[in-house]
């Protein structure tokens, strides 16, 4: 006998077959792809369009880009203390030739015997110290994953003086309530502006050593800043000069648009 529905009532409907249900997921899965890279497409090129930054001790970012990098920082240094450490390793997982990546301000070599570091207070007052002072210091190393903003990352060996040691020793306690601490090279081609958290984290280190010889040149002599918290770009290399303040010190590549906290 043959069924029969009213007007009121429908036929049920007939399961999709295979062919139908991959041809309705693929049409979703396409239109949702079509959908998230206009949207991805249309924030790209407002970005693009957007205005570029006020040049300050940063440049060389649009706008909205910085103020977004700069509320990470802001989240970052809430979030993160110093109680967070780098991960270390055993020495002999540390690379035989360290890599590195420029010679922007540590070109040619360098009159040890007469090199002096030159801190300047916020009194004004300049002290001016030599590396047989930093190295009479307690020696710290650290073998850790060194960081490059260009994607490659290196275990190495450094060896040098705790940096808050060497706040300690030379009794410059009151300039860590300011806020940033800045680096130069002696001819000032490089600086950097470090946060004074990141500065005084356990970790940081000012160091005269790679795989327990002397700095070469190409990797700072006679002192670098190893600063396991933060990007390549923020470990100078031939400190000059070091300096404090509750603004931001000017910094070489932040000016080129890049993140001034770059922090890991």
């Amino acid at each position: 006998m043959k069924k029969t529905f009213s007007k009121k009532q429908k036929a049920p409907k007939k399961p999709l077959t295979i062919e139908q249900k991959i041809t309705r997921r693929n049409f979703l899965s396409f239109g949702t792809f079509i959908v998230a890279g206009s949207v991805a497409y249309g924030g790209w090129k407002w970005l693009y369009n957007s205005p570029e930054e006020a040049r300050t001790v940063t440049a060389g970012a649009r706008a909205p880009l910085r103020r977004a990098l700069n509320k990470t920082e802001l989240a970052f240094r809430r979030i993160f203390s110093n109680n967070n450490l780098v991960k270390t390793y055993p020495k002999n997982m540390a690379a035989k030739a360290v890599r590195h990546n420029s010679d922007i301000g540590s070109e040619g070599k360098i009159d040890i015997d007469a090199w002096k570091l030159q801190v300047k207070k916020h009194t004004g007052e300049v002290l001016h110290i030599s590396l047989e002072d930093i190295k009479a210091l307690p020696k710290t190393d650290i073998v850790y994953d060194f960081k490059c903003v260009e994607g490659w990352d290196q275990i190495s060996h450094w060896g040098g003086v705790k940096f808050s040691d060497f706040i300690n020793h030379f009794k410059l306690n009151a300039e860590t309530e300011l806020q940033y601490v800045g680096l130069a090279t002696p001819d000032k081609e490089y600086y950097v502006g470090i946060d004074m958290p990141s500065a005084m984290h356990p970790q940081t280190l000012l160091a005269y050593e790679v795989n327990e010889k002397p700095l070469p040149p190409k990797h700072g002599a006679p002192l670098r800043l190893i600063i396991p918290v933060k990007y390549g770009i923020k470990n100078l290399k031939r400190i000059g000069t070091m300096s404090f303040s509750d603004t931001r010190p000017p910094d070489y590549w932040a000016e080129q648009g890049y993140d001034y906290y770059s922090g890991l």
